[in-house]
């Protein structure tokens, strides 16, 4: 026979679940909002560490303010780079992506190995043609390939390009970009293997009311030997260091040999313009003041100095006897002697 609860226990019952229980699900409900979870792809895993990846944030969002300079340079505008994405997928991911016809390049970038691509979205392309030809950066038709001379003003830009990137990579490993070759039907770029992992760096670039993607792709096999320098600490010991040499360069610069103009003022004398005027060679003009009077010393038409003239073996020379302080010490001639 069942037992039978009364009240009393009845309102215990109640009062635990509403307390214990109910909190008890609460609490793992919390949990699991907590908690992701992430899909892993066995087959095409991540070979770069998320130390890596920030280190390549870092690294090219400070190519993206460069960039973003030099284009406002040569478009004569302002022109804002920012860093979207770093990616990992595999090549022929990357490849379908990019839109036909595109303004796609490939360069070497010893001491990477493999060869690497930098691609500009048409939109973009034809915007940045538009401007230098003096428009104002309008979107013009972009279903076709572009002409000789549009590829000789995209060659200016992406060879600026190239510059920031070599100044971005300077402070974990100096390269030198050398251009490889330039297509508009990204199907025919095979740099690496299909399958091969790659890491795609794309940046949004805005002109005018013009908005594209800027994509550079490296694969892994180019960044394998210097992946170990690709960790936050490598990163902020590299830059130190790299102050220290810029600060090293401008003290050696400081230090080294200067040209200088030094000249001295042996007496002055005040006449009158009438007698100035009927000056000859061999006049005498008289001076007050005694030859054991001490002489200004100028540097760069500045007093320095001051000093005694003499000769210096058949030269006439002259003698620092005191460096001239125009805060604190003032000349008097008196009597043939110097006050401070």
């Amino acid at each position: 026979m069942a037992k039978i609860l009364s009240q009393d226990e009845i309102d215990a019952l109640l009062t635990t679940v509403s307390s214990g229980e109910m909190e008890s699900d609460s609490e793992s409900y919390d949990d699991a909002k907590l908690r992701s979870i992430v899909a892993y792809d066995f087959k095409h895993p991540n070979r770069v560490s998320k130390d890596q990846v920030r280190t390549l944030e870092n690294m090219h969002d400070n190519f993206a303010g460069h960039f973003g300079s030099a284009l406002s340079t040569a478009l004569r505008t302002i022109v804002d780079v920012d860093l979207v994405s770093v990616d990992q997928i595999t090549y022929s991911e990357f490849i379908m992506s990019l839109v036909t016809p595109s303004c796609t390049y490939t360069f070497s970038a010893e001491p990477l190995e493999a060869v690497c691509l930098v691609d500009f979205n048409p939109t973009l392309t034809f915007s940045f043609i538009d401007r230098m030809f003096g428009g104002h950066g309008k979107i013009l038709e972009t279903e076709r390939d572009l002409t000789g001379i549009e590829k000789s003003v995209m060659t200016r830009l992406v060879q600026r390009l190239y510059h920031m990137l070599e100044r971005s990579w300077e402070h974990l490993v100096k390269i030198k970009i050398d251009q490889k070759s330039f297509e508009t039907n990204p199907q025919f770029i095979q740099i690496v293997p299909p399958g091969e992992t790659v890491v795609v760096i794309s940046f949004q670039i805005k002109l005018f009311q013009s908005t594209g993607l800027l994509t550079i792709c490296y694969p892994y096999v180019s960044l394998e030997p210097i992946v170990s320098k690709l960790s936050a600490q490598n990163w902020i010991d590299a830059t130190k260091k790299k102050n220290l040499e810029v600060d090293r360069d401008v003290n050696s610069r400081n230090l080294k040999k200067v040209e200088a103009e030094i000249s001295t003022v042996l007496l002055e004398s005040s006449i009158k313009m009438k007698d100035f005027m009927q000056l000859k060679v061999g006049d005498v003009i008289p001076s007050e003041k005694k030859i054991n009077l001490p002489i200004e010393i100028r540097v760069n038409k500045r007093k320095k100095y001051i000093g005694k003239p003499g000769l210096s073996g058949k030269k006439r020379a002259f003698q620092v006897i005191e460096i001239y302080d125009e805060f604190e010490k003032e000349i008097v001639e008196n009597d043939g002697r110097t006050e401070s």
